[in-house]
């Protein structure tokens, strides 16, 4: 069973604060990836430090898991944390939460002989929850969450991105 208490009362404190000073909701996030060598990325951000990498048959060492595997993984993990919090905010017990990602993609794109979009071609998400609250009171929870998830918003609406360029010349 999930202690939902600290979590409910952590979403409160949370909640009231924001409410009081909502300039404190609005931040920056920065992730810095590096490759020094093949296809190994470093990703640190704050105290977190996460290797991605292909597989060895696409020309990686496969040191870590694909971006793909942290893409899917971080939407999975968003939904999952999700239902968990809201279940907390609402008092609805909760045992269990697992959450599936399954996407289909092709990777002709990726290698240039495909004129498929590059990204997911669809994305679907089984959500099963252990839980003695009737379903209606679930769904209402899963609904809830999901309107509110940055991670499901990340996938489902078009985000405004943009890129520069800075160029380092190597020491001669």
């Amino acid at each position: 069973m999930i202690d939902t208490q600290p979590i409910a009362a952590a979403f409160a404190r949370i909640a009231d604060k924001l409410r009081r000073e909502p300039e404190r909701g609005r931040n920056t996030a920065v992730s810095r990836t590096t490759v020094d060598s093949g296809l190994t990325c470093e990703v640190e951000e704050g105290p977190w430090r996460l290797v991605a990498d292909m597989s060895e048959k696409a020309g990686g060492a496969g040191k870590g898991p694909t971006p793909g595997t942290l893409g899917r993984a971080a939407l999975g993990s968003c939904l999952a944390i999700g239902y968990v919090l809201e279940a907390a905010r609402a008092g609805v017990p909760i045992e269990r939460v697992e959450v599936e990602v399954q996407t289909d993609f092709d990777d002709g794109a990726l290698f240039g002989v495909s004129e498929a979009h590059p990204g997911y071609l669809d994305v679907r998400v089984e959500v099963t929850l252990c839980s003695g609250a009737p379903e209606a009171t679930l769904r209402r929870v899963v609904d809830a969450a999901d309107a509110r998830s940055p991670y499901l918003d990340v996938f489902t609406r078009a985000q405004s991105t943009r890129s520069s360029l800075r160029v380092v010349r190597p020491e001669e």
